[in-house]
């Protein structure tokens, strides 16, 4: 009886001719899939890689001369030794951080010098670019100080207020405001605002050196008078009663 031959392979291993290309109703697995998308899409994934390279690039660039830019405004500003000098670089620099710390210096020389209306507005300039930090309380402070300087009392002592009661402020600087108040209350003569003033510098900072300047400027005036005895109540006048056949 003879073997009956050995039906051939309908798909030999190798061959990829019945094949078909995966699609999105035939793609079933994950490769598939990718495979599909990147035929797909390959042009624009390309593109947006490239614009996201290009804004590295762009920001890398950006940071690099932002870093020069700094390192130069410092170098000019270092070099600014005279007042006229100092002067040019606040204008040439009022927006940077160091043109503010320019005009703050400015300020400080004016009202070393009694120029009230330049230093206040040497402090005002400074503050428009001193957005935040010591260097803004600073500012602040000497401002306060200006106005004193040029006769403006009632502003100064309300600006010098607010920083000597501002907790979010540095001891130091709420212990110089609460200072200066002392002073402007010792002017006036007015010991209860004085007292009240070096009460809130015993608090702050007991032992530090603008407390006991504060009651040295104290001790300056008279004791506060004791608060007045209450009146006594004018007594009821006295009732007569009439006794019948009296």
């Amino acid at each position: 009886m003879s073997t009956p031959a050995t039906p051939s392979s309908p798909n030999p291993a190798g061959d990829d001719r019945n094949l078909v290309a995966a699609d999105a109703s035939t793609a079933a697995t994950f490769e598939d899939k990718m495979q599909l998308f990147w035929k797909n899409n390959r042009i624009a994934v390309l593109g947006l890689c490239g614009l996201v390279l290009v804004g590295i690039v762009a920001k890398g660039g950006w940071d690099y001369l932002a870093a020069q830019k700094n390192i130069e405004v410092g170098s000019a500003y270092a070099a600014a030794t005279t007042p006229e000098q100092l002067k040019a670089f606040a204008a040439a620099h009022g927006s940077h951080v160091l043109g503010g710390i320019a005009q703050l210096r400015m300020a400080d020389d004016a009202y070393g010098e009694g120029k009230a209306a330049d230093a206040v507005a040497g402090y005002d300039k400074a503050l428009a670019v001193l957005k935040d930090g010591p260097l803004l309380a600073r500012a602040k402070l000497g401002r306060a100080l200006a106005k004193s300087q040029a006769g403006k009392v009632a502003e100064a002592t309300a600006e010098l207020k607010q920083l000597a009661d501002d907790t979010k402020q540095l001891k130091a600087i709420r212990s110089e405001a609460a200072f200066h108040l002392t002073g402007l209350a010792v002017e006036a003569g007015n010991a209860v605002e004085a007292q009240k003033c070096v009460d809130q510098l015993t608090q702050l900072d007991p032992m530090g050196p603008w407390a006991q300047r504060a009651v040295s400027l104290r001790a300056t005036l008279p004791a506060s008078p004791a608060p007045a005895a209450p009146k006594a109540e004018a007594a009821a006048p006295a009732v007569q009663v009439k006794v019948p056949g009296k």
